[in-house]
């Protein structure tokens, strides 16, 4: 199966429709009327239904096992047809739409197993995904925001040359998958006020997003978080919950991270650990829902 160990966890909906048509109203008058001889056609098929839901990872071999918190079976009767919809949910990892899709393929399944006895004509149809919501889907639009943004590495070794980084240039890479363009990559010691200086020329430059790796940790040498702290107008601290909460279902070590976000006038600072794996886990918590931030003030701007 696709590593999903990344992905954060989340609210995961999605409808699916099949449609079952019948030779004649009739038949349709008798699943009405529960006169099929192989019994109550709607509440036997929506059985069916969801039990498939539940078991989806047994019968699709790439899908994981999830958590289902609800599923919903819908019927609209027509003169020869009926249309079934199946709306899934759960909080967790990865999407529930072939869940839903194929809860809606047994349900119509059950039906054409039901009714083929008193009509040869049944046949299913129009199997599809109706929509779906949760996870990086819905943060599509972020990648038409023009994101300006600066890395800084933080780390006396790397600055003087007797460590490579790799934490500032995994930090790139996650950014380029959102679209977002790193125009102004540094390394510098870290020291109180190289880093301020740095920021404030960022921001002095309009930098939409400046990303800080290092520093964050607990020994004399890190002072990223006493550095960033005071040029900050406003902190975010859910932000810096979500990155360490994200890193605690990893490694217990995480708890000692002091990661910092915040806006200084319209950028935003994110300081993330040094670590490589610390600085990935950290993105990977956080984005691309933090870009939704960058809606909200294209909205005041556009607003005042």
């Amino acid at each position: 199966m696709v590593d999903i160990t990344h992905k954060t966890t989340s609210l995961r909906t999605a409808t699916a429709q099949a449609t079952v048509t019948v030779g004649s109203a009739e038949t349709v008058r008798a699943i009405l009327e529960k006169k099929v001889p192989k019994g109550d056609v709607l509440e036997v098929a929506r059985t069916a239904g969801l039990f498939a839901v539940k078991n989806t990872s047994n019968a699709i071999p790439d899908c994981h096992p999830i958590p289902v918190e609800y599923t919903g079976i819908t019927y609209e009767m027509e003169a020869e047809s009926i249309k079934i919809e199946v709306t899934v949910k759960a909080i967790y990892r990865t999407g529930v739409e072939v869940e839903a899709m194929h809860g809606a393929s047994i349900v119509a399944l059950t039906m054409y197993d039901m009714l083929k006895p008193i009509d040869k004509n049944v046949a299913i149809s129009d199997i599809k995904l109706l929509h779906k919501k949760g996870g990086k889907s819905d943060f599509d639009a972020s990648r038409d925001l023009k994101i300006s943004a600066a890395v800084m590495v933080c780390s006396d070794s790397v600055s003087a040359g007797t460590k490579t980084d790799a934490s500032g240039k995994i930090t790139i890479e996650k950014l380029e998958k959102f679209g977002i363009t790193v125009s102004k990559y540094s390394v510098i010691p870290d020291e109180t006020e190289a880093i301020q200086n740095q920021i404030q020329q960022h921001i002095d430059n309009h930098i939409d997003l400046v990303v800080v790796t290092g520093g964050t940790g607990l020994s004399h040498n890190d002072v990223t978080p006493e550095a960033i702290i005071p040029l900050l107008d406003r902190r975010i601290p859910g932000i810096e919950e979500a990155m360490r909460a994200y890193g605690q279902q990893r490694t217990p070590y995480a708890m000692l991270s002091r990661s910092v976000a915040g806006f200084c006038k319209d950028t935003l600072v994110l300081a993330l650990p040094g670590s490589v794996k610390g600085a990935a886990e950290s993105m990977d918590a956080i984005f691309p829902s933090v870009l939704h931030l960058f809606s909200i003030l294209n909205g005041n701007r556009h607003g005042n």
